[in-house]
Formats: C-alpha cells, structure tokens, sequence
C-alpha cells in the first residue's frame, strides 16, 4: 500500500463538503508530476486531505476507492481523476507549521514543493502526520 497527500482550498471543496458527499472524483490536476502521482495511486491506498491555503492543515484520511481514470471535466486525455471516499476525520488538525516544526517530517513533499497538490508520503511520514493528530 502506499500513502499520499491531497490538498485542497477549503472554499472550494472543504473535509466537510466531502463527507456529506462520500466519495468524490479528485479532478482539476493540471501539473504533470501531480497527474503522474494520481496514476500511480492503487485501490485502497490511504490518502491525507489538506486544507490549504486557508487553514493549511491536514484534517482527515481519505482512501482510494477507483484507480486512475480519464477526467470527465475535460476532453483532454493527458488529465486523469481517481475516485477517494472519507475514511476519518483527526482529532486534532496538523498544521503546515506543525510539520515543519518536526524533525521527522523535515523532508516531507508538503515541505519541499509546497504548491505540488498531490504527492507521494512515505509510511513515516503518514504515520507521524496521524500521530501528530490524535
């Protein structure tokens, strides 16, 4: 299994509205390294949401329910969705301040590329995030 991170701008689609939706296409990915991450993401992989931008935290875990598929918002083949569902929400947010106040986390892609909106997490890193937050 691996591990991932996806961002989004709460105003746009927030945690919440994710829930109430239970499960969504995860659509809008116009960079090439973070398209290259969503086709490379397997069922059941586990996914942390982050609100960025406002917020700027990670609030809960997603998973992958559908693997890689072409974006239905666009004609365009070279863009993909893959379908999440909510698994939980964190007790307690991590912050972006938080994470790069960890040593374990110093290395993390959220640190390094900031404006990558979907990346790859090492098992470490996953695990540090959620025991950051409970």
């Amino acid at each position: 299994m691996n591990h991932w991170l996806v961002k989004s701008e709460p105003f746009k689609y927030s945690w919440d509205k994710f829930n109430e939706d239970g499960r969504t296409f995860w659509d809008g990915v116009r960079n090439y390294q973070a398209r290259n991450n969503l086709r490379e993401m397997k069922e059941g992989d586990l996914v942390l949401f982050y609100h960025s931008n406002e917020g700027k935290a990670v609030v809960g875990i997603a998973k992958v329910v559908r693997e890689a598929y072409q974006d239905p918002t666009t004609d365009d083949t070279n863009w993909v969705v893959v379908d999440l569902s909510p698994v939980e929400s964190l007790k307690n947010p991590v912050t972006l301040e938080q994470i790069k106040a960890d040593e374990q986390l110093k290395d993390v892609g959220l640190v390094r590329q900031g404006r990558l909106s979907v990346m790859a997490l090492k098992r470490e890193e996953f695990d540090r995030i959620l025991e950051l937050g409970n």
